[in-house]
């Protein structure tokens, strides 16, 4: 399924074995090298003492509309348990709020939310703010990851056929999920819910 990164702040973590939320999402660890989400920060009454503040992208189990599934709390780590994570926290790198920039040096605007897929959790396009002089005509960019050419702690630089991309409005589209397990925290009617969401209806078609 396709979202919008901001969505995922304050998400919860739901656990299988307890039944319920553990957790929620405090904020977003992306890998500059490769626009990738390798984990989450999160927080909580249970997240203390022996129990990790992070949570591997591998831990989790399916993303849906109620919160991220993962087994059990066991899934949450310290972040200098896992190499990579520790990492990349280390770089303090945030990818919201960066300058955008072309090839040529010309300004674009800043990194106001990104589109990622809860399957692969790969980054797939940026969706830009831009400059308050150059908004009255476009006031926002999406940014496929394939006109990126580099991501820096500074901002990120595109091709210059920047002028070709597409302006649109910050929506996703959902997909259906089939997980190889019975989920309770699950809807039935949460297909026809993001199939409305995409359509600009609302639950009851209207």
């Amino acid at each position: 399924m396709l979202i919008n990164g901001s969505r995922l702040i304050g998400c919860p973590i739901l656990s299988l074995h307890v039944g319920g939320a553990i957790a929620n999402v405090s904020d977003i660890i992306v890998d500059p090298n490769d626009l990738k989400i390798i984990g989450f920060q999160v927080s909580g009454p249970l997240v203390r003492g022996e129990v990790g503040n992070v949570l591997p992208v591998d831990s989790v189990r399916e993303f849906s509309r109620t919160g991220m599934i993962v087994d059990s709390i066991d899934e949450l780590v310290d972040s200098e348990e896992v190499i990579r994570i520790r990492d990349i926290l280390n770089l303090n790198f945030s990818l919201l709020g960066l300058k955008v920039v072309s090839a040529s040096k010309s300004k674009l605007g800043k990194v106001a939310d990104y589109i990622t897929d809860s399957d692969s959790w790969d980054i797939y396009q940026l969706i830009v703010q831009r400059p308050i002089m150059k908004s009255l005509l476009d006031p926002e960019l999406i940014i496929s990851r394939t006109e990126i050419i580099e991501v820096n702690d500074y901002q990120v630089v595109v091709k210059d056929e920047h002028s070709k991309l597409q302006q649109t409005t910050s929506t996703t589209r959902s997909a259906n999920l089939t997980p190889d397990f019975v989920n309770p925290f699950r809807k039935p009617d949460f297909a026809h819910e993001a199939i409305d969401q995409k359509q600009g209806k609302s639950p009851s078609g209207s």
